[in-house]
């Protein structure tokens, strides 16, 4: 970090609750995991934050992603085309010395990873299912069920999840993916803050397409 970003903002290691658990991950600046998040083999994108009892697997999140509490991304599959779908028959170790974790099962479960953009708000209690594709911008409502790919700044909602409207018209949304904003370096991110909280988002597109910085 050089000198004048550590000017612009605080430590940019992850801050992660005690409580949380995590296996194989890999996080970006300023992510913040809350308490008894369980993740695994997880990419997590710079400033995105997971809330509280939060999970998730075989996941890649952009930058910027809000994850509330009690959310579960890439919900776990089982195995029901089998004689039995408990975990007897994919993870036998639990019960049995000699027998391993069922190697083809788990790369099926790999294979079904979740890809989330930038800027996306995961609700309260939502449930992601294995396989989906969530685009920059998006809003899932709380305790959806998500079995389909959610296009960018499409809001979902419901069981299953189903589209309610668009965050903005598609030229703005069009503007906005070209602005493409999450990848600004920190100190034009700090600069552009009070535009973002006072501009209408035509008048902060106007003004920062232009970038000012």
């Amino acid at each position: 970090m050089d000198r004048s970003e550590n000017l612009v903002l605080k430590d940019p290691e992850p801050r992660i609750h005690p409580t949380a658990e995590l296996k194989a991950c890999k996080l970006g600046r300023y992510v913040s995991i809350g308490e008894r998040v369980v993740l695994r083999e997880v990419v997590v994108g710079d400033f995105s934050y997971f809330e509280r009892h939060a999970e998730a697997i075989y996941t890649t999140i952009g930058k910027f992603c809000s994850i509330a509490a009690n959310s579960r991304i890439n919900a776990l599959e089982h195995p029901i085309e089998r004689l039995t779908q408990h975990k007897l028959s994919y993870r036998p170790n639990e019960y049995f010395r000699w027998l391993g974790i069922d190697a083809a099962f788990r790369e099926r479960r790999q294979a079904k990873a979740v890809s989330i953009g930038n800027d996306v708000w995961i609700g309260h209690g939502a449930v992601i299912m294995p396989g989906i594709s969530i685009g920059n911008g998006a809003i899932v409502g709380a305790n959806a069920v998500v079995t389909r790919d959610v296009p960018a700044y499409a809001i979902v909602a419901g069981v299953p999840a189903k589209p309610l409207r668009r965050r903005f018209p598609a030229e703005i949304s069009a503007r906005i993916e070209s602005l493409a904003w999450w990848d600004w370096p920190p100190e034009k991110l700090a600069k552009a803050v009070p535009d973002m909280q006072a501009l209408p988002i035509e008048a902060f597109l106007d003004r920062w397409e232009q970038d000012p910085s």
